[in-house]
């Protein structure tokens, strides 16, 4: 089996040629930096700017338990990440996901692969009855991209972040397995 066959999202479309799904590495930590840091991932997510290696690398070293988290490469290149945190007690059917794309590479289709990778590690493999995540009202592109996985808008969180100077509105969204 190559290594794309091994990491092929849900629909199992070959993916295209340099372009591979894995698991996030400590040896990423550099390049994870450099992408978080990037405006226009950093205004779709709750991190403030300036993230250092050491901030980035604390948190790999230590995910929380039950976590996912994945990195689409293209040519060996970090062009996007998810992470997949799972909840617990009387909420361990849940699972919270959060992902960004490289700023140079939005809207070449690295985020509908890194989320169909993960929705399907949380159908197939974890067993996650609801997968939710936080969406600024203004990201267009995402909640697209959402709704194409069958998430759906359950409510409105007003003044839910300060983003650029002022308070932003997000929706939560929920894709429930049947």
């Amino acid at each position: 089996m190559s290594e794309n066959e091994e990491n092929e999202p849900r629909d199992r479309a070959r993916l295209p040629d340099g372009v591979v799904v894995r698991a996030v590495r400590l040896s990423d930590a550099e390049e994870m930096t450099d992408l978080m840091n990037l405006p226009g991932y950093r205004a779709g997510t709750l991190r403030p700017p300036y993230q250092t290696i050491e901030e980035v690398r604390k948190r790999m070293e230590n995910p929380s338990p039950g976590a996912l988290n994945l990195v689409v490469t293209l040519d060996g290149k970090i062009v996007g990440n998810c992470g997949l945190n799972r909840l617990g007690g009387r909420r361990q059917h849940v699972a919270s996901v959060g992902m960004g794309v490289h700023d140079d590479f939005t809207g070449r289709g690295f985020g509908r692969i890194l989320l169909g990778a993960m929705v399907e590690a949380a159908d197939d493999w974890l067993d996650v009855k609801r997968l939710e995540l936080t969406v600024y009202t203004d990201n267009d592109a995402a909640i697209g991209l959402y709704e194409k996985f069958g998430f759906e808008r359950e409510g409105l969180l007003k003044a839910f972040a300060f983003r650029s100077g002022e308070y932003v509105d997000a929706y939560t969204m929920a894709r429930i397995r049947l």
